[in-house]
């Protein structure tokens, strides 16, 4: 039996006047989502329980099969395992980003223009961590290059519980309300100050700008946490698997539960990816042994945060295509399989940031091929069904050992 999972980030949405009402997908054109729905299981799955914030890390958590109120240690750790970072006990990470603020002359007073400064490039924000580095580094705190604008921070012995606000959820908006606050938040905050005065005028960001792109002008931390501590994902499910992604965060998740991360080239997090290449990946995972492939796609989310109304459903039809319809072609050859479709979380247009509404899902095994009563995969056509799963970390189970 060979088990993929295909999860579009933040694909999930709601209605929206622009589209007369209907989601990005009710409205993309799917065939081979809708063919999985017409003969598979069709359902709606909340993978972010009450209480918990909506985030990747904990959605992702939980449709592995980890319940996020029992594992999840924070976000930045996970990233740390990801990028190779050795981390004590007693170390806190944080996420950094490379943020584009206005140019108003007190902090407090800039607004959020982009949390991923036009998407800087990997080698670009390299540079501006080492200068970061120049004025921060300690003997307790140290940053390091991830990819694009996402970086982390490690703090031995830092604080723990601090109210700090992720920079997508703030675009567009004054900062003043959102910056970090609790104990020791205010050595947090002082960086951040100071990155602005230096990194503004650096000769990456000046190059940037004559390039019509935005200077990475400040970092942003969010997201503390400590060392995750995952049971092994093949002493649960009994399946040896990989896990396929450009995010950070997706690659820690999985390296910390014992799956393999593959790295694809051309990947970005973004619409303009390899998608193809992560389906062909995925089946070569499957034809050199494995049983399980956890294969993520970061690009509707993107667009979900950026108010990109079309490019959301263009990402949803690529996704179909390229990735569903490369992965149940190279499947065909085996004698039974079972194929995982769904969002981590929803990441609405009209909001531009995540929420904890329950997901619609569609889980088709080879086998067990008939008619389900529906003629399609989308928000609508899941909840039609009635079969709602409240305790989303139970939906692997439902998967693998069903």
């Amino acid at each position: 039996m060979k088990y993929v999972v295909i999860l579009g980030d933040g694909m999930a949405d709601l209605p929206m006047p622009q589209l007369n009402n209907k989601t990005p997908l009710q409205c993309a054109v799917k065939p081979h989502m809708d063919y999985l729905a017409k003969y598979g299981e069709v359902g709606m799955v909340r993978t972010v329980p009450s209480g918990v914030s909506p985030g990747s890390d904990t959605a992702n958590l939980s449709v592995l099969g980890y319940d996020p109120r029992k594992y999840y240690t924070g976000r930045s750790p996970l990233e740390a395992v990801s990028m190779g970072l050795e981390l004590s006990d007693n170390d806190v990470t944080f996420r950094c980003n490379l943020v584009t603020l206005s140019d108003d002359e007190n902090y407090a007073d800039k607004i959020m223009l982009d949390y991923s400064s036009d998407e800087i490039t990997s080698a670009e924000s390299a540079e501006l961590i080492k200068e970061i580095n120049k004025h921060f580094r300690t003997d307790k705190i140290s940053y390091h290059p991830g990819i694009s604008y996402r970086h982390c921070m490690v703090w031995n012995n830092g604080p723990v519980g601090l109210d700090l606000t992720p920079p997508h959820d703030i675009l567009e908006k004054r900062i003043s309300g959102y910056l970090p606050k609790g104990k020791n938040s205010g050595i947090l905050l002082d960086m951040m100050v100071r990155s602005y005065d230096f990194l503004k005028n650096h000769p990456i960001n000046l190059a940037r700008m004559q390039r019509g792109l935005k200077p990475a002008n400040s970092v942003w931390l969010w997201g503390e946490g400590t060392k995750p501590a995952l049971p092994n994902f093949y002493d649960k499910y009994k399946v040896r698997g990989s896990v396929i992604s450009a995010v950070d965060l997706i690659k820690g998740i999985g390296i910390c539960a014992g799956l393999t991360s593959v790295d694809v080239e051309g990947t970005t997090g973004n619409i303009n990816t390899n998608f193809i290449g992560k389906a062909q990946a995925a089946l070569e995972e499957l034809e050199a042994g494995m049983d399980f492939v956890y294969v993520h796609i970061e690009a509707p989310d993107e667009c979900g945060h950026r108010f990109e109304i079309e490019n959301k459903i263009k990402s949803i039809e690529i996704i179909d295509e390229k990735v569903v319809g490369t992965i149940l072609k190279g499947l065909e050859k085996y004698d039974d399989y079972k194929v995982l479709v769904l969002p981590d979380h929803p990441t609405p247009l009209s909001l531009r940031t995540h929420t904890s509404d329950p997901v619609p899902y569609v889980l088709y095994s080879k086998s067990s091929h008939k008619p389900s009563g529906v003629d399609g995969y989308d928000e609508v056509r899941a909840e039609s069904t009635k079969i709602f799963i409240d305790e989303g970390h139970t939906l692997m189970d439902r998967f693998i050992l069903g």
